[in-house]
């Protein structure tokens, strides 16, 4: 299975795929939104481009694991993106994979300039990375 993830937030999509075999997630790119069209319009080529069999795509809930306004947004991006393509749409929750990522750029002492060019990407590897270990773990 091929996979690719994706990060949605208001004003940057971080997206990561799987590499060939579906064992690694690695980051790919962070795109910068323009408009909603154009969005869901990229995002749906990306992944045909890039031969995903799933596309799965960060959930941001709350602390609790209660819905906030930002997951209503995702959710409604979500859909939006499900009556584009005929690849399958699973979600994972993502509430801590901006914050994992965030941690491992200071690790690597990375400039704070430098961690917001590529947070999103790293946060959509740790959303594709929690995923596929998941599916791994169904299959043992």
């Amino acid at each position: 299975m091929k996979y690719i993830a994706f990060d949605i937030g208001d004003k940057r999509i971080g997206i990561a795929v799987s590499d060939p075999f579906g064992e690694m997630a690695l980051p790919l790119e962070t795109y910068y939104r323009k408009n909603f069209k154009k969005d869901i319009e990229y995002l749906v080529k990306i992944a045909k481009d890039r031969y995903a069999d799933v596309i799965v795509c960060g959930l941001p809930l709350n602390f609790d694991g209660s819905k906030s306004e930002q997951t209503l947004k995702t959710e409604s991006f979500i859909e939006e993106l499900r009556k584009n393509t005929d690849i399958t749409i699973v979600t994972e929750d993502e509430r801590f994979t901006t914050l994992e990522a965030k941690r491992l750029l200071l690790e690597a002492d990375m400039r704070r300039q430098d961690r917001k060019a590529v947070i999103d990407k790293v946060a959509a590897s740790y959303i594709l990375e929690t995923y596929m270990l998941k599916q791994k773990n169904k299959q043992n």
